[in-house]
């Protein structure tokens, strides 16, 4: 049995099996929900990418009593096997990226789709939701966020060119993450493309150093280049 809120109250649901789809920080630890707390500390098992991750954040939020459970993007049958039987043995679970909303350009889709397809109508799958990258920078582009369209990363090789080709065609607000490796490359293949197009570089969102960089692609990359280039970044245009 795991705590679900309806309305303000944090009253405990019963259902057969339930799954919490939790959002983590992004950066800022204050960004945790208290509903998100009361659920990390109800559950038997937390579902992660990253175990070392996951136990710091529940370390620093005062948690202890979950078993942490391994499951990433190179995770076999025999984990989604492992966390059936989980759910199976009767325990309440709670998934959880290493940052942010679950789901959105990590593994844990895949795995929901699993649990569905396995469980059907005998699973709940519940939303806990806070930080998004997607969201807070779609909220402060000045950007029309009305109609947007996210893309997740670019390829790093095979399909990259057809990746850049086609970005600029869609008529609406695009929003993709890029790396600190890539992020001058990717700026590069816009300006070749469009070199007057308006976009925002939103680096580090919610952490110390978070800075929103404004213009077009060589814009950007200038101001970029004369600063320290680290960090995630999250790109709209």
């Amino acid at each position: 049995m795991v705590c679900h809120a309806t309305g303000n109250d944090l009253t405990p649901t019963l259902f057969p099996m339930v799954l919490s789809v939790v959002a983590t920080p992004i950066g800022n630890l204050s960004d945790l929900s208290e509903r998100a707390k009361a659920v990390l500390a109800s559950v038997q098992t937390i579902l992660c990418e990253d175990t070392r991750v996951t136990r710091k954040l529940l370390e620093r939020i005062g948690v202890s009593t979950p078993t942490l459970v391994s499951y990433h993007q190179h995770s076999d049958a025999a984990a989604v096997k492992h966390i059936l039987r989980l759910f199976e043995e009767g325990q309440d679970l709670a998934l959880v990226t290493d940052a942010g909303t679950p789901g959105i350009s990590d593994p844990g889709g895949k795995l929901i789709h699993a649990l569905l397809a396995h469980f059907g109508d005998a699973i709940r799958i519940v939303p806990i939701p806070g930080p998004s990258a997607i969201i807070a920078a779609l909220s402060i582009c000045g950007i029309p966020a009305d109609k947007f369209i996210f893309l997740g990363f670019p390829p790093h090789k095979n399909g990259r060119k057809a990746f850049f080709d086609r970005l600029l065609s869609y008529d609406l607000t695009i929003v993709f993450y890029e790396s600190t490796h890539r992020i001058l490359k990717t700026l590069a293949e816009i300006a070749a493309r469009d070199p007057a197009r308006h976009l925002v570089v939103c680096r580090e969102l919610t952490k110390l150093h978070e800075r929103i960089y404004r213009g077009t692609a060589l814009e950007v990359t200038t101001q970029l280049e004369s600063s320290s280039i680290k960090g995630e970044f999250v790109v709209v245009l």
